[in-house]
């Protein structure tokens, strides 16, 4: 019997892909690139993809490892804002072009028309989703760079501090570095800025730990320093010669419509720091001027602030017609955090300050990442129309740097306020012990912070040499004032 000749096998082909391999392949790739391509049969293709983004994935995990993400000190600098700008709209057209490409491989031809347009449909719908996040982080990215560009001046603008000369060295090696908080209510009944809010927060470089030193609106009679235009126009206090007159909050405006005594326009920052720092005997390094009724539309954009409300406060307008502010925890909005900081109805200046701090407090502590991250469009709307400073751009990086630490440190509050502190005559003296007092107890250990009340003496050395002095010392006044008090934390004092 002859021996038949075996017959060929007939060349297998892969099946032809479905409307849900199709989407299914291309999806795939969008987390495996190159995975359609091996499907497809181009493998060369597919392994080098494979191979890149494997690369990337080490790179990324790499980075992360050495750098601490959780904050924004990374994205801080003007060089690592393009390139999270550069880089995420590059990923966003790669991954588009990626997808893209993975389903023409896959022959969606081969299917039949509704299928073409289905799966047409979803793939496009595919290319947006994988782009929106790094879409998304460019754009908050640009929003970032665009705030700051708008808030802190160039190096080379008129108003901006000087920049270190060393850039590893931002605070110039000094232990501490003060900034003056300004409230400015510019109503629309009011001419210019009254500077309603006045609060020096001293910061301990190191440690972060913060003395917030806030002084009365209706502080009289300060005093300027030898070097300071307005010193040979008031030698004995600003507007000393009128008994109920000359208050603090009206120095900015002063020094801003007399131009010709401050020796240029726009001086009223420089007026308002030399007296404060003056009066503290600190030197007072940058300050920061945020619009009170834009403060609200702040408020607003992180969720409101949960405040303990220690008595009713009626607020709107000079009656308090609007509403009332019940006692207790409460987490107020915008507008009504605005006015707790700022009603006196049936209130005084004094208290107003302490609500204010509270206000401070609250809104450092409950601006968390997660919030800023959520609400960064509208955070960064708002810090653009109320914000106006003197720290220069090129501080930028570091000083976040600076509030990340003082959001894990101690903040303590000392108020220059009746009955310890008058404000109609004030004991310059006193003042000036005392806030060398509250910055030494800052630099002590928690415990020994909170010790007892005790007045400091006139021996007792300034908390930092190189950022606290006393250009002259002014003549100590009559006062009706008690023992000095010790700062207290603001968790204690307002119970966040």
């Amino acid at each position: 019997m002859p021996r038949r000749t075996p017959v060929p096998a007939a060349p297998r082909f892969a099946k032809p892909l479905t409307l849900g391999s199709v989407i299914g392949w291309t999806a795939l790739s969008a987390i495996l690139p190159g995975a359609a391509h091996l499907r497809a049969g181009h493998r060369r293709t597919g392994l080098a993809l494979v191979g890149v983004y494997a690369v990337l994935l080490l790179a990324a995990l790499a980075y992360g490892l050495t750098r601490n993400l959780n904050n924004l000190t990374v994205f801080a600098g003007a060089g690592a804002q393009t390139a999270v700008i550069v880089i995420a709209s590059g990923l966003a057209l790669a991954w588009f072009a990626l997808i893209a490409v993975s389903y023409v491989v896959l022959r969606p031809n081969r299917l039949d028309q509704l299928g073409q347009i289905v799966s047409g449909v979803a793939i496009g719908l595919l290319c947006v989703t994988v782009m929106a996040p790094f879409a998304l982080t460019a754009n908050y990215m640009l929003t970032f760079k665009n705030t700051i560009d708008k808030i802190f001046p160039s190096a080379t603008d008129s108003d901006a501090a000087p920049v270190p000369t060393d850039p590893a060295n931002p605070w110039e090696s000094s232990d501490r570095v003060n900034f003056l908080l300004i409230g400015g209510d510019a109503a629309g009944d009011r001419t210019g800025v009254r500077t309603d809010s006045m609060t020096v927060a001293s910061v301990n470089t190191k440690t972060g730990n913060t003395v917030l030193l806030s002084l009365p609106r209706n502080m009289q009679h300060v005093r300027f320093p030898p070097n300071s235009p307005l010193h040979k126009q008031f030698p004995n206090g600003y507007m000393a010669e009128l008994p109920n007159g000359g208050l603090l909050n009206e120095v900015w405006q002063y020094a801003n419509d007399n131009p010709q005594l401050m020796g240029g326009k726009n001086k009223g920052p420089r007026a308002l720091m030399d007296a404060i720092g003056y009066t503290l005997g600190v030197k007072i390094d940058y300050y920061a001027l945020m619009n009170m009724y834009g403060f609200a539309d702040l408020v607003d954009a992180i969720g409101g602030l949960k405040i303990r409300v220690e008595r009713d406060i009626k607020w709107g307008g000079h009656f308090g017609t609007a509403g009332t502010i019940k006692a207790g925890y409460r987490r107020l909005g915008g507008e009504e955090a605005l006015w707790y900081g700022r009603s006196r109805v049936d209130s005084d200046d004094f208290s107003r300050m302490a609500r204010q701090r509270c206000v401070i407090g609250a809104f450092a502590q409950q601006a968390t990442a997660d919030k800023i991250l959520l609400n960064f469009s509208k955070i960064a709307n708002a810090t653009k129309r109320l914000a106006q400073t003197n720290i220069p751009k090129q501080l930028v990086e570091p000083l976040v740097e600076l509030a990340v630490k003082v959001k894990g440190a101690r903040i303590t509050s000392l108020q220059f306020v009746p009955p310890e502190f008058y404000s109609g005559r004030p004991d310059w003296l006193k003042i000036r012990r005392a806030t060398a007092k509250a910055l030494q107890d800052s630099a002590k250990p928690a415990q020994r912070a909170q010790a007892a009340d005790v007045t400091a003496s006139p021996g007792q050395p300034t908390a930092s040499p190189t950022r606290t002095h006393l250009a002259q010392r002014p003549t100590q006044t009559p006062t009706q004032n008690g023992s000095n008090k010790t700062a207290k934390s603001l968790s204690e004092v307002c119970g966040l």
